[in-house]
């Protein structure tokens, strides 16, 4: 087996990234790696994902870290908000990376907090630069930019080709959220 870790990005506007990364987490914990994932956007709203993560613990922790949706939906959030908190997340994010506690590190939503200018794509750079050899980074969501591809040593887009949304069916908890 490789000592070496990988750089993972899950990108696409399909539907799955968050996913994918959860399921590789639960593969990890199988194997009793440490995982941490921290979400940049989620954390206002109540996620399955929130309530079964405390089930794979203690390998498996998880931080809603986020404000909620930028700019949709019920956001009422003053976008400076948003932003501090994001590049708060980002400090904590660099904290766990280099803590040498996990094995995998889970940057969840991190493409969607850059797309936004929440924080900035060469500040995510840097963290991939500084990870210790050995971890596990995986990236997600829509729109990641080049420079984060090149550095990746996998990337999964994910592409929409039917979508129930799109045919008047709401979002339904176990599977969307």
């Amino acid at each position: 087996m490789s000592e070496n870790g990988l750089v993972i990005v899950y990108t696409g506007g399909g539907k799955g990234k968050t996913t994918a990364a959860l399921g590789m987490a639960l593969r990890a914990v199988g194997h009793s790696k440490k995982v941490w994932m921290v979400q940049f956007i989620k954390g206002s709203w109540h996620y399955g994902e929130i309530n079964s993560s405390k089930r794979l613990g203690p390998e498996f922790e998880l931080s809603p870290a986020g404000k909620g949706f930028v700019g949709i939906i019920d956001d009422k959030l003053p976008r400076e908000e948003h932003k501090k908190n994001a590049e708060e997340v980002l400090k904590i994010c660099k904290e766990n990376i280099l803590s040498d506690k996990f094995d995998i590190v889970i940057l969840d939503e991190v493409n969607y907090a850059i797309n936004l200018n929440l924080i900035n794509v060469n500040d995510v750079i840097d963290l991939i630069k500084i990870k210790p050899k050995r971890l596990d980074l995986v990236l997600t969501g829509n729109h990641a930019k080049n420079e984060i591809i090149e550095l990746a040593d996998l990337v999964t887009e994910m592409k929409e080709i039917k979508h129930p949304y799109k045919s008047g069916i709401k979002a339904k908890k176990g599977i969307d959220f």
